[in-house]
């Protein structure tokens, strides 16, 4: 499906993120006026107008004139500046929350539930806050976001794999997983802020694959280059593992296990019905694994 031109200006939020590496090249090529948000200082892009400021203080920040807002950071950051960024002119408001809000709610892990809880509560927060303020709104939820050697999920399990040269699982592995690269959400940010049918609306953005757990951890390691070593542990044998392993595993949680049995896998048909969602089958290919096959 090709793409509408957007309403000019548009501001990003969360501009050095994972998806906005990608987003801001395509908008400079599409000679998309560009405004993005920072809180460190950033390299002069000719394309791009860098604007300071942090989110967590939004009343610090001279919002400049801008139609549409694709925002790529948390989404709980995003209500507070909502009525700011209405006096600045936005209009249009695409913004990526998570399959989180209901993958973690049920977690037996209290963080986790708590973080489900907390992005439920800030999307009802988007909704009432640009319908008060008759900004047209469209909430993305992308599943697990991966980005060769950049994001914390697939690469972090790529890094471990590296170490290790094995990956223990809990049990079989058989949860489904539906991995979305971050340069086909750039994409669906744009698509979904230029469709008409959008506004109102809530997608989730799965990849272009379901596959098990253990499948997604095989495809890992032959991205690496190497050939798959997993180990199936009984799960009570894997907490064992990971409480004994403390500081060399950090943030990893027994509610990590108990979801790699678990199906957490989205209806992708909605988007691509309405903006021609159509994400990459989940191939990764890690950058050191291409210098080697290249040699």
């Amino acid at each position: 499906m090709s793409l509408h031109r957007l309403r000019e200006p548009v501001l990003v939020l969360g501009a050095t993120s994972l998806v906005g590496r990608y987003l801001l090249p395509r908008l400079i090529d599409q000679r998309t006026v560009t405004l993005a948000l920072s809180r460190r200082a950033q390299d002069e892009e000719t394309r791009v107008r860098w604007i300071a400021g942090d989110l967590e203080r939004p009343v610090e920040i001279a919002f400049p004139f801008a139609e549409t807002v694709l925002s790529l950071c948390p989404i709980w950051l995003l209500p507070p500046a909502l009525p700011a960024l209405a006096a600045a002119g936005v209009r249009r408001l695409v913004a990526f929350s998570s399959t989180s809000v209901s993958g973690k709610a049920q977690s037996s892990n209290a963080e986790e539930r708590a973080l489900a809880a907390r992005i439920a509560e800030a999307e009802t927060d988007v909704r009432r806050l640009c319908e008060a303020h008759q900004i047209a709104w469209t909430l993305l939820r992308p599943t697990l976001i991966y980005s060769e050697g950049h994001d914390g999920n697939v690469s972090r399990l790529a890094g471990l794999a590296e170490r290790f040269k094995v990956l223990p699982l809990a049990g079989p592995g058989r949860g489904l997983r539906q991995p979305v690269h971050a340069e086909d959400l750039a994409w669906a940010a744009m698509a979904a802020a230029s469709s008409p049918l959008t506004p109102g609306r809530t997608y989730d953005l799965p990849g272009g694959e379901t596959l098990t757990y253990k499948a997604m951890v095989e495809r890992i390691f032959l991205g690496l280059d190497r050939t798959p070593r997993i180990i199936c542990a009984p799960i009570v044998l894997w907490r064992l593992g990971l409480r004994l392993a403390g500081d060399r595993l950090p943030g990893a949680t027994a509610a990590m296990g108990e979801r790699m049995n678990q199906d957490l896998t989205f209806d992708g048909a909605p988007a691509a019905r309405d903006f021609g969602w159509a994400p990459r089958m989940f191939k990764p290919v890690f950058p050191h694994a291409e210098e080697s096959r290249a040699a």
